[in-house]
């Protein structure tokens, strides 16, 4: 479905390209209508902001928005289980879920990345991206709140994925806060001799995908 790869572009970094393409953006939408119902209504604030600053104000904005405020965080487990072991797993779980679909993630962001995630759901049946979005749905509603309380435009985007849902949005317990004990445990100090819990970096490495589902994906992209 166009409407999840055009959500995923617009959550992410501002580029000229993809701006560019805005007027073509909102004719998919158009087009999708009978999926998405109102989704260019829904999104106007976030598409009047993208239309009508400059690039250089709209990156700002994002990093001060997405990369600054963890509440924000586009990244779907850190809202779930913080940096706790249960994320590892949760991300392996999600690689699988891609791997199965022949969906290679390895060279780019975290399993858990929005924009990556939303592509995902762009290239499955839609019966079969509203089960995984209705999984996903209550962090992806968390984010929204937050960003509606913050009075950003992005807001939109999370509410028209939780309106698309064929599940309802149940609140979410916050995350655990990770032992330092622990954290080192799992991952020492690093290299520096800095403590993990003061590293800024992400604790989780993106795992590679298989030879052979790489081999499906590739001959099935030609």
């Amino acid at each position: 479905m166009k409407t999840f790869k055009i959500l995923s572009l617009l959550l992410m970094y501002p580029e000229s390209d993809w701006l560019a393409a805005l007027p073509e953006l909102e004719d998919a939408l158009v087009d999708e209508a009978g999926f998405n119902g109102d989704a260019c209504s829904r999104l106007a604030p976030l598409l009047k902001q993208l239309r009508e600053s400059g690039l250089i104000a709209l990156q700002e904005n994002y990093v001060a928005t997405f990369d600054r405020n963890p509440s924000h965080s586009l990244h779907l487990f850190e809202h779930i289980h913080g940096e706790s072991r249960d994320r590892g797993s949760a991300m392996t779980d999600l690689l699988n879920e891609y791997w199965k679909h022949d969906f290679d993630a390895s060279a780019t962001e975290l399993p858990d990345y929005v924009p990556l995630f939303l592509e995902f759901l762009s290239l499955l049946p839609p019966e079969e991206a509203l089960v995984l979005l209705g999984d996903a749905v209550h962090v992806l509603a968390a984010i929204g709140r937050k960003l509606d309380a913050s009075g950003s435009p992005y807001a939109t985007a999370f509410q028209l994925l939780e309106a698309l849902s064929p599940v309802e949005a149940q609140a979410l317990a916050e995350p655990p806060v990770r032992d330092m004990d622990e954290a080192m445990e799992m991952f020492g100090p690093s290299i520096d001799g800095i403590e993990p819990l003061m590293n800024p970096t992400s604790q989780v490495a993106v795992v590679q995908m298989p030879v052979s589902h790489r081999q499906v994906a590739t001959s099935r992209s030609h």
